[in-house]
């Protein structure tokens, strides 16, 4: 049985706490990230839930072809339409997946495709409407082989 004195478990103690830190920079600095990201396009606004659905599997066996698919009520006239509709995975190397811009020509907001995730993570969209509000969802995948190299 080894006997630590109080400086030795003092140090112990400290490298510990500070190697979980660095762990946890990365994690706590990409939540910022996010945040920041969906800030800058909302332009500060705060998002509401609603009109706004985000449909994807609750499961996806590979990361690398999961299929999303975007839909925003709206009637998509000239005034009152949906602008565009952004998507973020948070826990992807770059997490900005991509944005769907739409006109009143488009008829209706939705759109389908198939993006790569890293592993099991939130994918949040969110999207702007021509009054200048903004609604969004979020939806938890789980990632049984990740994409992006994870």
């Amino acid at each position: 049985m080894t006997i630590f004195t109080r400086r030795q478990f003092m140090v112990v103690s400290g490298s510990a706490i500070g190697v979980a830190a660095l762990g946890l920079g990365p994690v706590l600095a990409k939540s910022d990230g996010i945040n920041e990201q969906v800030s800058k396009f909302t332009g500060g606004k705060t998002a509401k839930e609603g009109k706004l659905t985000l449909d994807m599997p609750e499961i996806a066996e590979n990361g690398n072809t999961v299929p999303l698919t975007i839909n925003v009520e709206s009637p998509m006239t000239e005034g009152d339409y949906v602008k565009q509709v952004l998507i973020i995975a948070e826990s992807n190397p770059n997490p900005s997946v991509g944005t769907f811009h739409f006109t009143p020509s488009s008829g209706k907001a939705e759109a389908s495709t198939r993006i790569r995730l890293a592993k099991t993570q939130n994918v949040i969209a969110v999207a702007e409407m021509s009054d200048g509000s903004f609604y969004t969802a979020k939806r938890e995948v789980k990632v049984t082989i990740g994409g992006c190299g994870g």
